[in-house]
């Protein structure tokens, strides 16, 4: 355990010098919300201008929780340029226990960015009930931590920065716009797109309904008490990430060396 702790307050400490990202990332967010937010809140039907709004800036902390776990899989490639990987491997640390923690790192770290975003979130959106909100709280935490093991083990998978850096962009278009992180589930339906059924399974999905059913804001566009259903589904998510990251890791770099 304590080896475990080792690994996850490196990977806080090394977010830390990402000054610039958490910069850039920010000023992305306040765009999102000020500009476009506003923008397509005012195209659709009046009476629903307001609700979008809300609707949208919760999707927004979404997504900027997907984009801010990614990045740890960038850092495997930007280890293994500089030799750092190889050391790590080198460690008295397990494989199980490097890429468990570096999942929980990775998760922990996206928090401490969209933390002060969801605070700004539930400024303006307010908050309906504290319990279901804690109870989205930790799922989110669930989602965080999957989507940081994802991107271990198509890093680590693929073993080509080149790759990663296609596949996250493509994977990045298709599982945040079939996601209801932008418009709700029953208008996807009304209008009978075929990747509306996509759309019901996917982690980003299960995030935004929880997030949003956490704030108070799903009984809006949806009947569904409580999203029992979404929690199990990023449960699930982040349990075969987990277990995949550290087969394919152990798999992978069994004998060392990231070639």
């Amino acid at each position: 355990m304590r080896k475990l702790f080792f690994v996850i307050e490196r990977d806080l400490r090394m977010f830390v010098q990402y000054k610039f990202l958490i910069i850039m990332r920010a000023i992305w967010f306040v765009s999102q919300v000020a500009f476009f937010g506003l923008i397509a809140s005012r195209m659709v039907v009046p009476q629903l201008a307001d609700i979008y709004f809300e609707y949208y800036v919760a999707g927004v902390v979404v997504m900027m929780l997907y984009s801010a776990s990614v990045f740890i899989g960038y850092d495997i490639f930007e280890e293994a340029e500089h030799g750092v990987f190889e050391y790590l491997l080198s460690l008295p640390v397990s494989r199980k226990e490097l890429v468990l923690g570096r999942s929980i790192g990775g998760g922990i770290r996206s928090f401490i960015l969209v933390g002060p975003l969801i605070a700004i979130t539930l400024f303006i959106i307010g908050l309906a009930n504290p319990v279901n909100f804690l109870i989205a709280f930790f799922s989110l935490f669930l989602f965080a931590f999957g989507v940081s093991g994802m991107s271990i083990t198509i890093a680590v998978g693929l073993k080509s920065a080149d790759r990663f850096d296609i596949l996250m962009g493509v994977l990045n278009a298709f599982i945040i716009r079939l996601s209801t992180t932008m418009y709700p589930q029953v208008f996807v339906q009304e209008a009978n797109l075929a990747y509306a059924k996509v759309s019901e399974f996917n982690p980003v999905t299960f995030a935004s309904d929880l997030f949003r059913w956490g704030v108070g804001i799903e009984r809006y566009f949806t009947m569904t008490p409580m999203p029992l259903a979404a929690i199990i589904g990023l449960v699930i998510f982040f349990a075969i990430f987990t277990f995949v990251g550290i087969t394919i890791y152990e798999r992978r770099l069994e004998g060392g060396g990231w070639r």
